[in-house]
């Protein structure tokens, strides 16, 4: 399992809009076959720090979802709604795997 930690930076002025945002993604990401476990909105400390987790069965699982969420219609939608409400301001993607029992 692989799981893609992005931290975003965010318009404070635009938490909404990028709450909207990630509501679009969660049931897409999960569309392609990863399980989305939240995005985190700010609340203490910083304003303009937000986060999302999610993962595939392999980082291959992963680049696949990639190649077609740029295809598909409802994605392209969403990255066209982060660019025209400008919530996003930067972000940065990691990817991490747990250490279980």
């Amino acid at each position: 399992m692989i799981t893609c930690y992005l931290k975003y930076t965010i318009d404070p002025k635009k938490t909404k809009e990028f709450e909207t945002y990630a509501k679009l993604w969660i049931p897409l990401v999960e569309q392609f076959g990863g399980q989305h476990h939240g995005y985190f909105l700010p609340s203490e400390g910083a304003n303009d720090i937000a986060l999302a987790l999610f993962s595939f069965a392999s980082l291959a699982h992963y680049e696949v979802y990639r190649k077609k969420s740029f295809k598909d219609e409802k994605c392209k939608a969403a990255f066209a709604y982060a660019d025209e409400s400008g919530c996003i301001l930067r972000f940065e993607r990691s990817f991490l795997k747990p250490v279980l029992k």
